[in-house]
């Protein structure tokens, strides 16, 4: 086991969309493993190591709320672009008037979590990519609030704040329920096998989730 590292984000909106879900989004009750690995990369992430979510612990009450959304139905394609890069004539923009549409979302308002993660050393890791070498990087950047891009609570549109963890955590919602089933949740998807979605049964005790170890055989996204 690598360098464990705590980190408290929050933010006024979260979206972690099922993807049973086709038509209309709609989040789990709590952040998702992979969301929670995101956030974890956006502020430090080298092809040497990767991150593992121990434990979630969820600090706020969980509430949702409806809303609804302007999008655009279609997206510019990769065979587009591939098309463009090589000096083809084609056209990229995207004309927001025609393609617009009106999406239902059933989100989460005012999120608090604790994510408990450590790091492990890939087989893309030098001899200068120590544990040592990383874990402070993080600590630092995680101190200074230094971000590789801007983390997101699910969505782009709802960014997270964060801050390091060094003392104790504070108290859950939750601390007085015993056990609180949240039903299946994704754990990750395997890309390596024709994008095989992977689950867990999420099972929050005293305001905390504790996550499986992924699947050998599941690749690092």
């Amino acid at each position: 086991m690598g360098y464990g590292v705590r980190l408290k984000v929050w933010g006024d909106y979260a979206c972690f969309t099922r993807p049973e879900m086709k038509a209309e989004r709609v989040s789990y009750d709590v952040i998702t493993p992979s969301a929670a690995r995101g956030i974890l990369r956006a502020i430090h992430w080298k092809p040497a190591i990767r991150w593992v979510i121990e434990r979630i612990h969820v600090l706020n009450p969980i509430r949702f709320d409806n809303i609804r959304r302007n999008e655009v139905s279609g997206k510019i394609s990769a065979e587009m672009v591939k098309r463009a890069m090589e000096g083809k004539a084609v056209v990229l923009g995207q004309s927001a008037t025609k393609e617009r549409q009106q999406r239902a979302t059933l989100l989460l308002r005012d999120v608090a979590y604790v994510i408990e993660a450590h790091f492990e050393l890939t087989d893309k890791a030098t001899a200068e990519d120590t544990p040592e070498k990383h874990y402070n990087m993080f600590l630092r950047r995680a101190r200074k609030g230094q971000t590789y891009y801007q983390p997101y609570l699910g969505c782009r549109e709802f960014p997270a704040n964060f801050e390091l963890v060094e003392g104790e955590i504070e108290p859950s919602a939750y601390q007085e329920v015993e056990e609180k089933d949240l039903g299946w949740m994704l754990l990750d998807i395997d890309y390596d096998h024709d994008m095989t979605p992977r689950f867990f049964r999420a099972v929050m005790r005293a305001g905390v989730i504790t996550v499986p170890p992924m699947p050998r055989e599941v690749s690092e996204l």
